[in-house]
């Protein structure tokens, strides 16, 4: 069986993550403020947070935004349900703005007409990695006197513009994931960036209880410490377990970025080639990580795509379906109504995510594009 992903690990983690144990200190401590300042600086921002995933990340980016009950946020139907669910948390509103076909990210010309009284920030997702204009609407927020905050769960590596994705040149709220199926992975976690010091700090008194006095600083001082807890906050922290492993997959993310544009390069040389399957290109202007490779079977239904992916499954390759659309969902449904995007249903019940991982080898790759092109042409 060829899996849908799979994370590199290798003996660097197992060393650091050794090292940590054996330290005693395991929960959020020196090697989690190790790892932020490592982040900040490969992506080229001044301040990082390190929370236990990216829906973690999503409520704090929301809240510090001045996401509230009764209002909205402008956000794409095309993503995983965390982006939507994030904004809920804060007793807000999801307004949906249909995909652009050929990005599948949230159609830019559309934003604007979408903005209302009750809008108060604009949730840019960078699917699967390939990045949104963030030019565009950075100006369009500032503009309509909102907040940009940027969904990169997928997008660590990737860059718009010959600038990385989380320097915070277009937004001051960046959230990344590190579960499993991303480029690089804690086994969970997550990471926000910013350029402002009084927001990260205000970003660390949420992610630990409201906590005035985190851990690290009282077991490092020299006199009693007593903490308070001036706001309401969460148990969102990462480990230093966790960190440890994100501090070594950092050290060589540019050899695996490398790597999966490498083997989706060979992908796109087979599929762009096959009648019936759409694949998507890198913008000019970006530099994608490729974190999933998506084909689109063209004219196909949602039963058709899952009758291939089962013969796919079948034949020894793992596939996931299209990103799914959120509002299709029953917990959406009963809230909001049965709501219509067609650009993401379509994209939804036509794509399908294909095998990705560095470890693939040449065999591994020849037999994922000759069981496509042959079940494919089965009825």
């Amino acid at each position: 069986m060829i899996p849908i992903a799979k994370p590199e690990m290798g003996e660097e983690e197992i060393a650091l993550v050794a090292q940590t144990i054996r330290s005693g200190w395991i929960t959020q401590g020196p090697r989690v403020a190790e790892f932020e300042a490592a982040f900040a600086a490969r992506v080229g921002a001044a301040h990082a947070v390190a929370v236990c995933n990216c829906t973690a990340a999503l409520h704090m980016a929301l809240i510090e935004a001045g996401v509230g009950p009764g209002d909205e946020v402008i956000v794409s139907p095309h993503s995983f349900i965390a982006s939507a669910n994030a904004i809920l948390y804060c007793g807000a509103r999801p307004a949906f703005v249909d995909i652009d076909p050929v990005t599948l990210n949230m159609a830019e010309d559309r934003v604007a007409a979408a903005i209302t009284a009750r809008t108060k920030a604009i949730l840019a997702i960078h699917q699967i990695g390939r990045p949104a204009d963030i030019a565009l609407l950075g100006r369009l927020a500032s503009e309509r006197h909102i907040k940009l905050v940027e969904d990169a769960a997928c997008a660590i590596g990737s860059m718009f513009r010959g600038r990385a994705i989380g320097d915070n040149t277009h937004s001051q709220l960046v959230c990344f994931s590190f579960h499993p199926r991303k480029v690089m992975s804690t086994g969970d976690g997550g990471m926000i960036t910013t350029g402002d010091a009084a927001l990260a700090q205000r970003l660390r008194l949420l992610r630990q209880h409201g906590m005035s006095v985190n851990d690290l600083q009282r077991h490092q001082s020299k006199t009693i410490v007593s903490e308070s807890y001036p706001v309401l906050g969460y148990n969102y922290r990462l480990t230093d377990v966790q960190a440890s492993i994100g501090i070594a997959q950092l050290r060589r993310l540019d050899s695996i970025i490398a790597r999966r544009r490498e083997i989706a390069a060979r992908y796109d040389a087979v599929f762009s080639q096959v009648p019936g399957i759409a694949t998507f290109a890198e913008p000019p202007d970006c530099r994608w990580n490729h974190q999933t490779y998506l084909i689109r079977l063209r004219g196909t239904t949602a039963a058709e795509r899952d009758s291939f992916m089962q013969r796919l499954l079948t034949a020894g390759i793992a596939t996931r379906r299209g990103i799914m659309s959120i509002h299709r969902e029953a917990h959406y449904i009963e809230r909001f109504g049965r709501l219509s995007f067609p650009e993401s249903e379509a994209a939804s019940d036509q794509c399908v995510c294909l095998p990705l991982y560095t470890q693939m080898g040449d065999a591994d790759i020849e037999s994922v594009t000759t069981e496509v092109k042959t079940h494919l042409r089965q009825p």
